[in-house]
């Protein structure tokens, strides 16, 4: 298993009026963080581009854990979900951490699209083998608290 993650010094843009990250900012560091592991595994917008397909997302859902604040430095995983072994649909999470803890953590379920056609296709077997290559995750309980 591969364990992929970056991390990323919040920015001032990021927060909200009540002096925390904004909730949307938290789907910009996982697309951030999937779009840099696609670059890193050599499939760029470049590679992309020249194959005519793109990631698309069906459904992302975000649980919030504990507040991020400016100046605060994160780190944002991404792990693996349930996948056809073709690679062609996948569930991906993405848990997201600063220096008290786990702060977020994002589950999202898509495919891959062949941009020519406008339909739903296999990726090239080197992408489907990174994307199975990723540490294992699952999503996210809420526990309610008393």
């Amino acid at each position: 298993m591969t364990k992929y993650e970056k991390e990323i010094e919040v920015r001032w843009s990021d927060t909200d009026p009540n002096r925390h990250v904004r909730h949307s900012a938290y789907y910009d560091y996982g697309a951030h963080v999937r779009i840099r592991f696609f670059a890193d595994i050599g499939f760029d917008s470049t590679k992309m581009s020249a194959l005519n397909i793109g990631p698309i997302i069906f459904t992302e859902a975000c649980s919030f854990i504990k507040e991020i604040h400016p100046n605060d430095t994160i780190r944002i995983n991404m792990l693996k979900g349930k996948m056809n072994k073709d690679g062609s649909r996948w569930e991906l999470h993405h848990e997201i951490f600063n220096q008290h803890g786990k702060c977020a953590h994002i589950t999202l379920k898509g495919a891959w699209m062949n941009l020519g056609e406008r339909k739903l296709t296999v990726p090239p077997i080197e992408l489907a083998n990174a994307l199975h290559q990723l540490s294992e995750g699952d999503e996210y309980v809420y526990k309610m608290g008393s």
